[in-house]
C-alpha cells in the first residue's frame, strides 16, 4: 500500500514546465526520493508520457557511480534527449556530482527539458536554493508524514493513534514498521548516525559531544522560551561546559539549515513587530526527538504543541509565537504590565489565525488562563483553542472556535482557512 503525499505531488504537477530547476528539500528520510521517483514517476506514466522521455539518475546508488563526474552526467543525460516532445530529468542525491550547479543551469536553456532533483539536505539546503540555481531554483519543501497521512494510511484516527503519532513520528519508514521494538531502534540510529553524522561532517565539528549534549537540552524545552546564553548558562551550571555564545548559536543554525529544528520567533501583534530573543524551537519529527531522550520525556502537553506547530507549518503556514502586552490593576491599586502569549500567530498570504494549544481546559480557572490572550484579540482574525481529550468542538459566546485535537488532525484546513 503506497503512502498518500498527494499536497506535494499536485506541487509537482503544478511545476511543470515553469522554466526553473525544481528541488525538493527537507529533513533527511522524509520520503524525498520516493516522492519523485516513485510517486511523481507513476504520475507521469499515467498522464502519458513515454518511459525513454523519463530520464533518472540515482546517483547514491553505487551502480552509477561513473554519472557522478559531471561530464560523464552530462553526456549520459544529452544522449538520451530528443526533439520529440517534453523529457524528464529526474536526479537524487544531486550534491555527490561535483559542479552539480552548472550541469543543472546549462539544462535551462534547453526548452523541452523538465529537471526535477532531491539533495541530502546535509549538503544542498533550503537556503542554498536561491544561489546555487542562481534565481532560477523552484523549492519544493516537504515534511514528514502528518496526522491525516499517517492516518489515512493507518485507517485509524483514534486517540490511541494520536497517541502512536505523538511518540514516534511521521518518517515514513517508522509509520511503515508495525514493531515498535524497530521503530524505536531506526529512530534512535537515524539521529545518532545520519542528522548528527550529516552535520559534523559538513561544518567539521570536532567537539560532537557539545553537538549531542545541545540536542539533547533542546529536545528537553520544546515549546520553552530559550536562547543562546540561556543554554550556555545551562552547558556551565548542570553540563560543567565552557561552550561559547557564539558556538551555540552557531550549531543551533547547523540544526535549522537540516531540517532538525524549527526556530519560531516572538511577535508583538498589537505592536506589530517581531521581539528578538528569547525563541521558541520544535522539532521537525516528534519521533527523533522522543528517541534522542529515550522516550523518558513524554509530557502530552509538549508533544501536542509540537505536534500542531509541525501540521501548521505542513499547511503552508509561516507560525510565530504571539505576545500581547496590556496592563491589569494589582490589589493595591497600582498598575502592572502584564505580559499575554499566543502558541501560534500564522500567517499564510492574506490570512491569519490565532491558535491555543490546550491539552484540557479541565477548570474555569485553566479556560481562563487560555483564553486570555485571544481575548485581548478584536481584529477580525479567526481565533482557535485546540484541545485534547473528549472536549467537544464548538464556538463559544465570545466568537472563540473551541477545537477537539481530533477534529482539527483530520481536517487543519477546516478550522484555519477562513474561507472554510
Amino acid at each position: 500500500m503506497q503512502i498518500n503525499r498527494k499536497r506535494y505531488l499536485d506541487k509537482l504537477i503544478k511545476s511543470c514546465g515553469n522554466g526553473m530547476i525544481k528541488v525538493v528539500t527537507g529533513m533527511r528520510r522524509c520520503g524525498k526520493s520516493y516522492l519523485l521517483f516513485t510517486i511523481f514517476k507513476e504520475y507521469l506514466l499515467g498522464s502519458g508520457v513515454q518511459q525513454e522521455h523519463i530520464i533518472e539518475v540515482d546517483l547514491e546508488n553505487r551502480l552509477n557511480k561513473k554519472l557522478r563526474d559531471p561530464d560523464a552526467l552530462m553526456e549520459y543525460i544529452y544522449g538520451r534527449l530528443g526533439q520529440d516532445g517534453r523529457y524528464y530529468v529526474l536526479l537524487d542525491e544531486v550534491q555527490l556530482v561535483p559542479e552539480f550547479e552548472d550541469i543543472l543551469n546549462s539544462f535551462l536553456k534547453v526548452p523541452n527539458v523538465d529537471v526535477f532533483v532531491t539533495g541530502s539536505n546535509a549538503r544542498l539546503l533550503s537556503k542554498d536554493v536561491i544561489t546555487e540555481f542562481r534565481g532560477r531554483g523552484d523549492e519544493i519543501r516537504i515534511h514528514p508524514l502528518t496526522f491525516k497521512e499517517f492516518s489515512d494510511f493507518r485507517g485509524s484516527s483514534s486517540e490511541e493513534a494520536i497517541r502512536e503519532y505523538m511518540l514516534y513520528g511521521g518518517l515514513p519508514q517508522v509509520v511503515l514498521e508495525e514493531d515498535e521494538e524497530k521503530k524505536v531502534n531506526y529512530l534512535e540510529q537515524q539521529m545518532e548516525h545520519t542528522y548528527l553524522r550529516d552535520l559534523k561532517e559538513r561544518y567539521d565539528i570536532r567537539q560532537d559531544d557539545d553537538l549531542k549534549e545541545l540536542v539533547d537540552i533542546m529536545a528537553s524545552c520544546v515549546g520553552g522560551l530559550t536562547n543562546p546564553p540561556k543554554i550556555a548558562d545551562t552547558f556551565r551550571s548542570v553540563k560543567q561546559s565552557s561552550i561559547s555564545v557564539d558556538t551555540i548559536r552557531q550549531y543551533l543554525e547547523y540544526m535549522e539549515d537540516a531540517f532538525v529544528l524549527e526556530r519560531a520567533i516572538r511577535y508583538d501583534i498589537k505592536g506589530r513587530k517581531y521581539i528578538d530573543s528569547p525563541y521558541k524551537y520544535y522539532f521537525e519529527d516528534l519521533g527523533l526527538r522522543n528517541a534522542r531522550l529515550g522516550f523518558r520525556q513524554t509530557e502530552v502537553t509538549h508533544m501536542m504543541e509540537n505536534m500542531l506547530y509541525n501540521e501548521l507549518r505542513a499547511c503552508g503556514f509561516s507560525v510565530d509565537v504571539g505576545q500581547i502586552y496590556t496592563e491589569r490593576k494589582t490589589e493595591d491599586g497600582k498598575r502592572q504590565r502584564q505580559t499575554l502569549e499566543v502558541d501560534f500567530v500564522c500567517n499564510r498570504g492574506y490570512q491569519r489565525v490565532y491558535i491555543q494549544s490546550a491539552y484540557a481546559l479541565a477548570t474555569p480557572a485553566k479556560e481562563d488562563q487560555e483564553l486570555a490572550s485571544l481575548r485581548k484579540l478584536r481584529d477580525g482574525f479567526r481565533r482557535i483553542v485546540i484541545v485534547g481529550g473528549l472536549q467537544p468542538t464548538y464556538m463559544n459566546e465570545e466568537g472563540v472556535y473551541i477545537v477537539n485535537l481530533k477534529d482539527f488532525l483530520a481536517t487543519p484546513e477546516r478550522f484555519v482557512d477562513a474561507n472554510a
